[in-house]
């Protein structure tokens, strides 16, 4: 199973719901179906810096949000993206 490297997030089990309005009387056999499904997080591929080593992973995009947030605030990140710091050598 796939998950994300920081906060583990990964699949959640749930339902659907369609919108449809039903009956008067609420009879059994018009109500709005609800059947089973799956939610998938929203992983993202990319190269992290870890020890010295650049490592390939999966993230979850709120993860992802953070970290370029704590760059762009000055703060260090709990993790080094690998394709920013290239990016940084180049510019200085």
């Amino acid at each position: 199973m796939v998950e994300c490297y920081h906060c583990e997030k990964s699949l959640l089990y749930g339902r659907s719901h369609t919108h449809h309005r039903g009956v008067a009387g609420g009879r059994w056999k018009k109500r709005a179906p609800k059947t089973q499904r799956i939610f998938k997080a929203n992983l993202v591929r990319l190269s992290i810096i870890e020890k010295g080593v650049t490592k390939r992973i999966r993230l979850c995009t709120k993860c992802l949000k953070r970290v370029r947030k704590d760059m762009t605030d000055g703060k260090k990140p709990f993790l080094t993206l690998a394709n920013v710091k290239k990016i940084a050598n180049i510019l200085s």
